[in-house]
């Protein structure tokens, strides 16, 4: 919102959500019928109608590329130009970018309706296109240019065009998150050309698509925060500087706010004298780049499931930014074709790791990397060896680097640290503590045992849990193990009754039916467990509350709520704090269950007591 916000700020929409595609609904529908009852009764087809729906699509297309090329370039470039953090305010106030492609729509049906040029308009018409360009050049972009310097007037800054500035990191997509009034004008400047060829009988499709397609990539490109545009055109061709701004030009705006006006062409920035004295040094500097700062802790991930990638960083924002929910049949069904195409091109083009995040915790330095193939090619044997060779391979790197710490996520325990002792640590002081029935002395265990579960089961029973096996050999393995004064708290028991499960992998549906109602579902592993009952109380997996100065945070770990961060990924984070260079954790050799803990807290994790899923 801006400021002080002022009439016509909100969209008409707004209330509906995801729902305001409906509205299209009538449109679409009658231009398909328009289109086969012309048809059927050997009349001229109204091609311009039947193009605004594909139209719409493919700006969305268009506009998704360049929010997942920024998102994925900012972390990986040496060319920022503003090196500060995005956090998730900036991505709930950005995420109707697509409102003005909607907007856009509803007119272009409407001025098929109502105008007689556009009815039966051609594919293509040179001189209507000519026409297009240069009213652009001039009138259009003269008006922004004095309507811009008038939006950064208090009284109208504040009421709206400060909602626009509130993001100084920009994105691509910034460039369109205005209130609905701004938008307007905006889109009555633009609409001068295209209602021009109208009213000359000019107008065609292509002409007006390539219109749209234009503002749209000038607009995106504009608002990266990063140089994309390479200096030997402006050495060809020294003209274009006054003709086609940079991302640096008008990132200078957003930060000097006082300069750089234009809307695509710095010209009337140089005639008018409010160009800044700074852009071109600025340009220069940006594509010269920095030397990137060597991270301390890399952190290892991987995808879970097919639709897991629109849930990246440089996938959908929106999904990105709150907690993993799976797909409904129907969106399942309809971006399948895309999303089988995306994973044939991951598993068969990505041999090595992706950066997916670059984040910052007082003076240390960290970063995700993505290990680009799915959870289930983890169990198969064609793919495990590659799978290796790539964990091996980013290791390698990261030693190479510098890099002190390396955290292993989901599926990736293979050595440095697994977070072991800090995921125990969670499940005794956050969820057996706070969140179960008071007094909870009594737990049961479930799913494969692993190392975590071994040494769980070690500090429950030193605790005096009573801890019930099924597994008979496991219990033979952990009484040998287990010293002689904590046997009496390790049990043999095939009970169902008990009211609180600790679960790891591979708990079967049958298990759960066979739980007593209001059990407690507590995972010990990466992955929670499939809710199967409505009766029952299902946990989180072992997480932690991020500091409140942990910058750059936008997007949410998996099934993890906002700024909530896997046991596993904060303990790395943990042993770079506390330079623990010899405690190496993985296989047996684990730190100290209360150490870490004490270690995490006293660096301003907080535990997570919002448990239940």
């Amino acid at each position: 919102m801006a400021s002080n916000p002022g009439p016509l700020t909100q969209w008409p929409w707004q209330r509906l959500g995801n729902f305001k595609y409906a509205l299209l609904v009538p449109f679409v529908g009658q231009s398909v019928y328009k289109f086969f009852r012309m048809r059927n009764n050997g009349e001229e087809i109204d091609m311009f109608n039947l193009a605004i729906f594909p139209i719409f699509l493919l700006r969305l297309l268009h506009s998704q590329l360049w929010i997942s090329l920024s998102r994925f370039k900012t972390v990986q470039s040496k060319h920022l130009i503003v090196d500060k953090s995005l956090d998730f305010s900036q991505v709930d106030r950005e995420s109707n970018w697509d409102d003005q492609i909607l907007l856009t729509a509803f007119i272009l049906y409407t001025a098929n309706m109502v105008l007689p040029g556009v009815t039966f308009a051609p594919w293509w018409n040179t001189k209507g296109f000519l026409i297009i360009i240069l009213l652009h050049m001039g009138p259009v972009e003269f008006l922004y240019y004095w309507f811009h310097r008038a939006l950064h007037h208090h009284f109208l800054y504040s009421r709206y065009h400060s909602h626009h500035h509130s993001s100084i990191v920009t994105q691509p997509i910034t460039s369109v998150i205005h209130p609905f009034g701004e938008e307007m004008v905006y889109f009555m400047l633009f609409a001068i050309p295209l209602l021009t060829t109208a009213f000359t009988g000019t107008v065609n499709i292509i002409g007006v698509t390539l219109y749209l397609l234009y503002i749209d990539f000038m607009n995106y490109m504009g608002h990266c925060n990063f140089e994309v545009v390479p200096q030997h055109l402006f050495l060809l061709f020294p003209p274009l500087k006054y003709l086609m701004y940079t991302p640096s030009f008008h990132s200078l705006h957003h930060t000097q706010f006082r300069t750089n006006y234009s809307l695509f062409m710095p010209f009337y920035d140089y005639i008018y004298g409010t160009m800044d004295k700074s852009s071109d040094d600025l340009y220069e500097r940006c594509l010269r780049g920095k030397e990137g700062v060597v991270p301390d802790v890399i952190h290892l991930s991987h995808l879970t499931s097919y639709q897991s990638i629109y849930h990246l960083s440089f996938g959908f924002a929106s999904f990105a930014s709150t907690p993993f929910v799976p797909f409904s049949k129907l969106c399942s069904w309809l971006l399948w074709p895309f999303t089988y195409v995306l994973a044939i091109i991951i598993t068969n083009f990505c041999g090595s790791t992706l950066t997916l995040e670059r984040n910052k915790l007082e003076e240390l330095h960290m970063e995700t990397w993505l290990i680009p193939r799915y959870n289930f090619q983890y169990m198969s044997s064609v793919e495990k060896d590659k799978i290796n060779d790539m964990i091996d391979g980013a290791i390698t790197k990261a030693e190479s680097m510098g890099v002190k710490v390396i955290s292993l996520g989901l599926l990736n325990q293979v050595r440095i640290v697994d977070g072991t002792s800090l995921a125990v640590a969670v499940v005794l002081n956050t969820v057996l503590l706070n969140t179960v029935p008071k007094g909870t002395k009594r737990v049961i265990f479930r799913g494969k045992f692993t190392q975590m579960a071994h040494q769980l089961i070690f500090a429950l029973c030193q605790r005096d849990f009573k801890v019930l096996i099924a597994d008979e050999n496991e219990h033979e393995k952990l009484m040998e193990k287990i010293p002689q004064e904590m046997r009496n708290n390790l049990t043999m028991s095939y009970s169902y009754s008990t009211e609180v499960w600790l679960v790891g992998d591979g708990v079967k549906d049958e298990e759960q039916v066979k739980a007593q109602k209001g059990t407690h579902f507590i995972p010990f592993s990466q992955f929670p467990l499939k809710k199967k009952r409505k009766d029952c109380i299902y946990h989180t997996t072992p997480a932690m509350l991020i500091p409140k100065t942990f910058e750059n945070v936008h997007t949410c770990e998996n099934w993890l709520p906002r700024r909530v961060m896997s046991a596993w990924r904060v303990a790395g984070i943990v042993h770079a704090l506390e330079g623990w260079d010899d405690a190496h954790e993985c296989g047996n050799n684990t730190t100290e269950v209360d150490k870490v803990w004490c270690a995490a807290l006293a660096h301003g994790f907080l535990p997570f007591q919002n448990q239940i899923i």
